[in-house]
């Protein structure tokens, strides 16, 4: 039952208020002063109702002392300046004495369900999270399962974190999911290129400088470390970073302060670091191009992000989401791809990972005309060394098996001629050659490979 507390110091008001929500199946609870509301364990409250004034204090103290239940405030002082102070206080809401009862019942109502949304919501937040970090994040495979427990383990500390994969893997998405499951997730998450900064202004732009500092500083600048103060700061490409600048960081990891630049004052900072790089920072330790001290700093707990040709099945998973997301962003309709063009997908091996995957996908629907989706469009080109994984091998066979029964079940005369060039030609390309497959539709050898091209059926190789 839901539980609720009035703090009131006149007894008529507080008696008439009990018995009105105890009618509406409410439990209740009274305290006559602030003194006697504090004896009570506040969390365990649903809602608290309290007078503005009362003996020994206001009522809006109690909105900190009881951080996480909804404090509405009463006061017969009723005035805007009163309600605008009590609402910045934290109260949920407002009400002025005398107030109607129907308007008493409403405010409580919807402030109740607004509070059990919340805690719904948040309860659905946390089972999502158990299964994915972030929803910027897909991977069904064991290497991005186990990617995401030691997310879930790390997040909620403040240790710092070596992100480790190749580039266009999602590591700035990693990074993200840590912030946002962190303490720190109302606070500022700062993301900074390390190799997109030249070395002769990173200095400056991580720890800011002062005025006269160098020529040019015309004014005092706060730096990218500062303003991640309370939050997070992530630093992408962290392998690019100057000599002179690791030493700066280091000191921030070991004191937890900063110095900006031309400045002889420290100042203390709380900011939570995560790193992450394509590049063996170990190797680039013992030849002198990162400095050691940092990199074990750095290297408290070290997630790898596995690359995509190593993900099995996530690639079509991932592939399908991000023609969805490009389809809608184009404002086209949903779109598919072609069986030919799903092992094409299965089979390329991807260099450039998640990035290259995603602009494959995004100019495939740019050029489209409708039809489904094949490998020339996303213009992938396999080599000899280009193997299906064998999950996907067979879930294609079945697609395979499932099209051509389909096909045997269609009236030749219902087909367009797309459909009957394509049943045609996998129909016959076993027992026929590329001559005689022309002859029979009545086109030429080129216009048979043209229309191969366009439709993503690929030539079957002599054996």
């Amino acid at each position: 039952m839901t539980q609720i507390l009035i703090v009131e110091d006149e007894k008529v008001i507080r008696s008439a208020l009990r018995r009105l929500l105890e009618r509406n199946d409410y439990q209740v609870e009274e305290a006559p002063t602030l003194t006697d509301a504090k004896e009570f364990d506040l969390d365990q409250f649903d809602l608290i109702i309290s007078d503005l004034r009362l003996p020994g204090g206001h009522g809006t103290e109690l909105i900190e002392l009881a951080s996480n239940t909804p404090v509405l405030i009463m006061t017969s002082y009723a005035s805007l300046k009163s309600a605008v102070d009590a609402m910045k206080l934290g109260a949920v809401d407002y009400i002025a004495k005398p107030f109607d009862h129907d308007e008493m019942l409403i405010a409580v109502q919807r402030i109740l369900k607004s509070q059990n949304l919340e805690r719904q919501n948040q309860v659905l937040k946390q089972e999502i999270q158990k299964v994915h970090p972030t929803s910027g994040i897909i991977g069904s495979c064991p290497p991005m399962q186990d990617l995401f427990k030691k997310i879930g383990k790390v997040s909620p500390t403040d240790a710092t974190v070596l992100i480790l994969g190749e580039s266009g893997t999602g590591k700035e998405l990693v990074a993200r999911a840590i912030h946002d499951q962190s303490t720190r997730h109302d606070a500022p998450m700062i993301s900074v290129n390390c190799a997109a900064i030249p070395e002769t202004l990173i200095e400056s732009e991580l720890f800011g400088h002062e005025k006269g500092a160098f020529t040019g500083a015309t004014s005092v600048r706060q730096g990218l470390v500062e303003a991640a103060d309370g939050g997070t700061l992530f630093l992408d490409e962290i392998g690019e970073l100057p000599l002179e600048a690791q030493a700066r960081l280091l000191r921030v990891l070991q004191e937890s302060e900063i110095r900006r630049v031309g400045s002889v004052q420290s100042k203390k900072v709380n900011v939570r670091l995560v790193a992450a790089t394509h590049r063996n920072l170990k190797e680039l330790a013992k030849k002198g191009e990162f400095r050691e001290d940092l990199y074990y700093r750095l290297n408290v707990v070290e997630l790898k992000l596995p690359p995509l040709r190593d993900r099995g099945d996530d690639v079509l998973e991932l592939a399908q989401k991000l023609l969805e997301r490009a389809c809608e962003k184009l404002n086209r309709p949903l779109l598919e791809f072609s069986n030919q063009c799903k092992r094409d997908i299965s089979t390329y091996a991807w260099p450039g990972n998640v990035r290259e995957l995603e602009n494959a996908v995004e100019r495939s629907v740019i050029l489209n005309d409708g039809e489904a989706i094949n490998a020339d469009a996303m213009a992938i080109e396999i080599t000899s060394d280009d193997k299906v994984p064998a999950s996907m091998m067979a879930s294609l066979q079945k697609d395979d098996a499932n099209t051509e029964r389909e096909a045997q079940d269609i009236n030749p005369s219902e087909l367009s001629l797309d459909d009957y060039f394509q049943h045609f030609v996998l129909e016959n390309e076993d027992k026929m050659t590329e001559t005689e497959l022309a002859q029979k539709l009545g086109i030429s050898r080129k216009s048979l490979w043209e229309r191969r091209q366009r439709l993503g059926i690929p030539r079957k190789k002599a054996k």
